[in-house]
């Protein structure tokens, strides 16, 4: 009997097949001039790292060498983010700059079993169909377009704390998306409108919670390697809620402001549950059903486990476990933990994994901090505001170049450290914010899945690159706005200063 796959690991296709892509006579991908142009440039710098007198010497110039051909090859090429990576760390190990236990010993850090543990944690709540229900119980309670598009964007951050990805969050909500649409099918402008929404919110949302992407798992694993300091499930939850929310809400403005009119935002509107259940397969109405009471709770006190690791000094890693286990169990649990684990992304896991390893052997090699110093070299001196701006612009844009949102935080996050430690700055407080800003990738259908996801649904009208264009170019720099107030005056005062 065929396996079904969950939707998120279906996604990637999706999303290839919404690129541009051009195919060469034997059938392999063949890149446009603007990335062959890229790639050509970064590989001529690799040899030149490698030839310059002045340059790093032994391990660290071979370091610096792997890492720019890797990031050539991530943002010039199709080929796969974690083959790349892979083949990265291998160099490393074949080289002798690091040994093959540092390589291994990331494939089973706490950081990895962490996210195995929430992604079966995520399969067993989904099963419940629990997210859906709390979707639509704020949906039904809207009167007008404006109302329901705030309502939706607080149930889909909700959504971060249950699912550990952002392509997960996105084939979850898709269906709720689709009944949307149907109910207001008449109205076309809003329905392109909240096909924009969801994608933007899911986007903006993630950073709320340390699990929300790989990318943050990656920073706390690279500021483990270099610092010795890590940002707890708490505390990454008091810093970035804030932000989510601000951000959230303040594109949900743009967003209707961008694609509806003010006629459109000022008609009545009522829907049901029984409106939004056409297509979706779980009960989004009634009293919650014992699977779901069991899912919520088991969340809850997972979460309360996270929140309070600094009073019993439990791992996350081990709470996750536990719940995963409970969740799983034949009497108690809501799915099974064969089914669980099918929907873990294990080359998400093999990709992080490699990346630590090439994170590590940059910072220890001393690589890191000429690669920045020569980067940001003048930045570093310069006031605190401008080095805080320079480093969430370059965040925010990266997403032109390497489209995965991990790969981007493994890139950035270690030339971010030694600038901070450069410029006398706290260099967990400068790559939150660098992990934060890279979570903006909106400019093209390619730049992130659930994007994709939502730029190509079957019989309903949703949004084209023209329409993406005009969103990014309002919302990137309000996205490099925020997150400079954030790590200015808000992240300061909840306890991540600065200096």
């Amino acid at each position: 009997m065929a396996q079904t796959l969950p939707p998120w690991q279906e996604a990637p296709a999706r999303v290839e097949s919404r690129r541009s892509v051009a195919w060469g006579p034997n059938g392999l991908h063949k890149p446009s001039t603007t990335r062959l142009a890229a790639l050509c440039g970064v590989g001529g710098l690799a040899v030149l790292v490698l030839a310059l007198p002045g340059g790093p010497d032994g391990p660290a110039r071979i370091s610096l060498v792997v890492f720019i051909l890797a990031v050539a090859l991530w943002a010039g090429t199709r080929i796969d983010d974690t083959y790349v990576a892979l083949g990265a760390a291998l160099a490393l190990v074949a080289t002798g700059v690091v040994g093959s236990e540092a390589l291994f010993s990331t494939l089973g850090s706490e950081t990895i079993w962490l996210l195995v543990a929430a992604f079966v944690l995520s399969a067993g709540v989904s099963a419940t169909g629990l997210t859906g229900r709390f979707a639509a119980l704020l949906m039904t309670r809207a009167t007008s377009v404006r109302q329901l598009a705030h309502l939706v964007t607080v149930s889909l951050l909700v959504t971060a704390f249950a699912v550990p990805s952002t392509s997960g969050r996105a084939a979850l909500t898709l269906p709720i998306f689709t009944a949307l649409a149907g109910v207001i099918a008449e109205r076309r402008r809003v329905v392109k409108a909240f096909s924009v929404l969801f994608p933007t919110v899911i986007l903006l949302t993630a950073v709320a919670t340390l699990i929300g992407a790989g990318a943050h798992l990656v920073t706390n694993e690279v500021l483990a390697a270099t610092t010795g300091d890590q940002i707890s499930f708490a505390r990454w939850l008091l810093l970035g809620i804030p932000l989510a929310a601000l951000s959230a809400h303040t594109a949900t403005e743009l967003v209707l402001a961008l694609f509806t009119t003010a006629t459109d935002r000022s008609e009545p509107l009522r829907i049901s549950a029984a409106d939004l259940a056409a297509g979706v397969s779980t009960p989004l109405a009634g009293p919650l059903t014992r699977s779901e009471t069991r899912a919520l709770v088991i969340l809850g006190a997972v979460a309360l486990g996270w929140c309070t690791a600094g009073l019993h000094g439990a791992h996350p890693a081990l709470i996750a476990l536990a719940g995963a286990l409970v969740i799983t169990s034949p009497r108690v649990g809501t799915t099974t933990m064969s089914a669980g684990l099918r929907t873990v992304p294990w080359s998400l896991l093999v990709f992080m994994a490699a990346t630590a390893a090439l994170s590590a052997a940059l910072a220890a090699s001393g690589a890191a901090q000429w690669l920045a110093g020569g980067m940001f070299g003048a930045v570093a001196t310069a006031p605190v505001w401008a080095v805080v701006l320079t480093v969430v612009s370059i965040s925010v844009a990266a997403h032109l170049l390497i489209q995965s949102r991990t790969a981007r935080s493994s890139v950035l996050v270690p030339l971010v450290i030694p600038v901070a430690l450069a410029a006398g700055l706290n260099p967990v407080a400068l790559a939150f914010a660098s992990t934060a800003a890279a979570g903006f990738c909106h400019t093209l259908t390619s730049s992130a899945k659930p994007v994709a996801m939502f730029a190509d649904v079957a019989g309903i009208p949703t949004y084209d690159s023209a329409d993406l264009l005009r969103l990014s170019a309002r919302l990137a720099p309000m996205t490099v706005l925020l997150v400079v107030v954030c790590a200015l005056w808000l992240w300061p005062h909840l306890g991540l200063p600065l200096s």
